[in-house]
């Protein structure tokens, strides 16, 4: 289900409460949605999906601006010196509001004290992927094959401190295995040198992996949510076969520090009602995401743990800002 059937569904959604509108924000000219990376890639495409889907709970049309550069801290230092207004959002991810704090030694904002938590969009997960020639048929074979050759299979990342570069150091970790690191600018290079054989296993996000496996380009030994996905029942979840193995990323949106507490509550409601609806639902599904939908203050707490996780991560990766 896209666009054009998505709309509908969402111009149905129940009105505020009266005592709620009363005190409500009500935009008057259009907001804009910061997003860090190119058109087309993950963070955009879910960027301009929610953008749409609250455009009827605002009245006000929600324009996607792509700033791209220092692996998403241009948007967000744009969405940090911004008006606390209401009419400046970010779409963020778990690498800019939460990694890059880590990652980089220096940030002219803090991915948190700098900036409004308004509501978490969405959870992503991955596939573990292998070029079809390799002779493991699951994850346990791909261990076993690890272990007899340590660094003899080279795994593919969307470049250090990337979300698949995490989630392959997590299972190495917790695998007691070791590839051959390969860091490219992205994750569709990753996969095209997978599917070229030039590389024989990717951990991918699934928005980056469904078509080539659906294709038969490539083949999935695993996924990496907690249990297994209702759209992919036959692909076992990692951690059946590696014991307490589980790695998410995220999406959600933030506003400028300061933004009034109506207004962020306003946003953060759009959002919530937007991701309750089955239209969005299913076609967030599609593209591999778990809506959610929370209020400022979960997503806050949130977004303060991912911060202690994703330390956690980047040293024990070696991530460094390449």
């Amino acid at each position: 289900m896209h666009r054009r059937t998505l709309l509908p569904a969402l111009a149905g959604l129940p009105l505020l409460p009266r005592a709620a509108a009363a005190q409500a924000w009500t935009p008057d000219r259009p907001i804009r949605m910061l997003v860090g990376f190119a058109a087309g890639g993950s963070t955009d495409t879910t960027a301009r999906i929610v953008a749409q889907a609250i455009i009827p709970a605002l009245g006000q049309s929600v324009v996607v601006e792509n700033r791209t550069g220092a692996g998403g801290n241009v948007a967000s230092e744009a969405g940090a010196r911004a008006a606390p207004d209401g009419y400046t959002l970010v779409m963020a991810s778990m690498g800019t509001h939460a990694v890059n704090q880590a990652l980089y030694r220096t940030l002219p904002f803090h991915v948190a004290k700098d900036f409004a938590a308004v509501s978490l969009v969405c959870l992503s997960h991955s596939l573990l992927v292998v070029r079809p020639s390799l002779p493991a048929r699951s994850v346990a074979e791909l261990v076993a094959m690890a272990k007899a050759k340590p660094g003899g299979l080279n795994a593919g990342t969307g470049g250090s401190g990337s979300s698949q570069h995490f989630s392959l150091a997590l299972f190495e970790h917790q695998a007691g295995v070791k590839f051959t690191q390969v860091h490219y600018r992205g994750g569709a290079p990753a996969m095209a040198d997978l599917v070229s054989g030039r590389v024989d296993l990717v951990f991918a996000p699934i928005v980056e992996s469904v078509q080539q496996v659906r294709a038969g380009q490539v083949r999935a030994l695993g996924i990496t949510r907690r249990d297994r996905s209702p759209y992919f029942p036959d692909v076992p979840a990692i951690g059946e076969q590696v014991p307490g193995y589980v790695f998410s990323s995220w999406l959600g949106v933030f506003a400028p520090a300061g933004t009034p507490a109506p207004v962020v509550a306003r946003l953060s409601e759009a959002i919530q009602a937007a991701m309750r609806v089955p239209a969005m639902r299913e076609r967030m599904a599609e593209l591999g995401y778990d809506a959610v939908g929370t209020t400022a203050e979960e997503f806050s707490t949130f977004q303060q743990a991912e911060i202690t996780r994703t330390a956690e991560l980047v040293r024990l990766s070696g991530a460094a800002v390449e």
